[in-house]
């Protein structure tokens, strides 16, 4: 036993889990934890939890259907962010690759830093409104 908890993944609320956990599947490359791989076609689909993992099985995200799931309204204040990734690549060219692929994916551009010459970034919503940072690092 160790001194710290370990953190086993981050989860996110949704209201459509296999749309946003296909969209950061997606966006990230990662996988699905054994079981919880879409069902076959024709069958339904009725996950409520679902759990993304990378190549070494580790946990890396989760998604929790939930009824109701109010967007934030982020820069404005009416309703605060609460959580937010942050995603790097390694230059502006990479930058533009992914921000093309985000939006391709769902994802809607909230701010474009991209002229900031220390730290150019693109904030993103996914799907489900949660907002998320892809920045050159």
């Amino acid at each position: 036993m160790g001194d710290h908890p370990t953190l086993l993944h981050t989860v996110l609320d949704t209201t459509d889990v296999r749309g946003l956990a296909e969209f950061y599947r997606e966006l990230l490359g990662l996988r699905y934890r054994h079981g919880d791989e879409p069902p076959a076609e024709g069958e339904p689909d009725d996950a409520d939890w679902l759990v993304l993992v990378d190549g070494n099985d580790t946990r890396k995200l989760a998604f929790q259907q939930v009824e109701r799931l109010e967007r934030t309204t982020w820069p404005e204040p009416d309703v605060p962010m609460q959580l937010h990734l942050d995603l790097t690549v390694p230059s502006i060219a990479d930058l533009e690759r992914q921000r093309d692929r985000a939006e391709a994916l769902g994802a809607a551009l909230l701010l474009d830093r991209t002229d900031d010459p220390d730290e150019p970034l693109y904030v993103f919503a996914d799907p489900s409104g949660h907002p998320f940072c892809i920045f050159v690092a």
